[in-house]
């Protein structure tokens, strides 16, 4: 069965069929994949079962494993952890704000990859953003004023004893690892540059940009508001819709991602890896 990829018809994102991911894939076809990846920003492949020593070998595939600083893995697979949600945990939804995966460490991933496992039958998509179009659609002067800006990136709001995953989040079946390193701050210039594509993208959002430097925290939230309605516009959203046994990979470059609810009383559990970036 040949490759075929089907772009879903939104900004970002692509279906993927006509490959099995439970086996080594010849050099060619990363490469291949590789340049669907990165052109859609979001690559789906459903109906795939694989194995957690699946899922690392697809990983590794396109790079070394990235850093979790804050999350724990699971048993036998350092390099896994698991996305999950009890059917009682009445906790606030995890990571339901948009954002692109660990921005405050010096080389983010450059990737991230969900394996499905356990999908409710209704809600649980995942949003995408194309930060891409985000930035081609500002206007010339704000354009030119988020070029010249050096964003400062902290995991504080969500993973320090007293950010949202912190030492009061309590009933979480996640197994989440905050600690004092989030207080730790980074910078990175607010428009990235994807050295595979050539494209200039709105990079990263409030959920880890405390500010901007040399501005103040005022001047900084005014702006990180006026861009983000830009970031977060209907028109350059993607929506995913889950199924059970389906892989998705996606470009932290170049989008930004958030989950959403709407699966009271049921299980769902993902398995993800990062991709490693060589440099920012």
């Amino acid at each position: 069965m040949p490759l075929t990829v089907t772009p879903t018809g939104s900004s970002c994102g692509a279906f993927v069929t006509g490959v099995n991911l439970s086996q080594s894939l010849s050099p060619d076809l990363v490469a291949e994949l590789r340049e669907h990846w990165v052109t859609h920003k979001v690559l789906a492949f459903p109906e795939q079962k694989m194995t957690d020593t699946d899922l690392e070998r697809f990983t590794l595939q396109f790079g070394e494993f990235g850093e979790d600083p804050f999350f724990g893995h699971i048993d036998g697979h350092e390099n896994i952890a698991a996305i999950q949600r009890n059917a009682d945990e009445t906790t606030p939804i995890f990571a339901e704000s948009l954002h692109s995966d660990w921005s405050f460490l010096d080389v983010p991933p450059a990737g991230t990859v969900l394996y499905s496992l356990v999908i409710p039958p209704h809600g649980g998509n995942t949003l995408y953003a194309d930060q891409v179009a985000a930035y081609e659609r500002l206007p010339d002067a704000l354009r030119d004023k988020a070029d010249s800006l050096t964003a400062i990136h902290s995991a504080e709001l969500g993973y320090s004893p007293h950010g949202a995953y912190g030492d009061a989040d309590e009933g979480r079946s996640m197994n989440i690892l905050p600690s004092e390193k989030a207080l730790e701050k980074n910078q990175h210039p607010f428009v990235r540059t994807h050295r595979e594509t050539g494209k200039k993208a709105l990079y990263s959002s409030p959920a880890y940009i405390l500010g901007f430097e040399g501005y103040d925290k005022q001047e900084s939230d005014a702006l990180m508001l006026e861009f983000y309605d830009y970031q977060s516009a209907p028109e350059i959203m993607y929506s995913h819709p889950w199924q059970k046994d389906m892989l998705v990979m996606w470009d932290n470059r170049s989008l930004l991602h958030a989950a959403t609810g709407g699966y009271d009383g049921y299980d769902r559990l993902l398995h993800r890896t990062t991709i490693a970036d060589t440099s920012f």
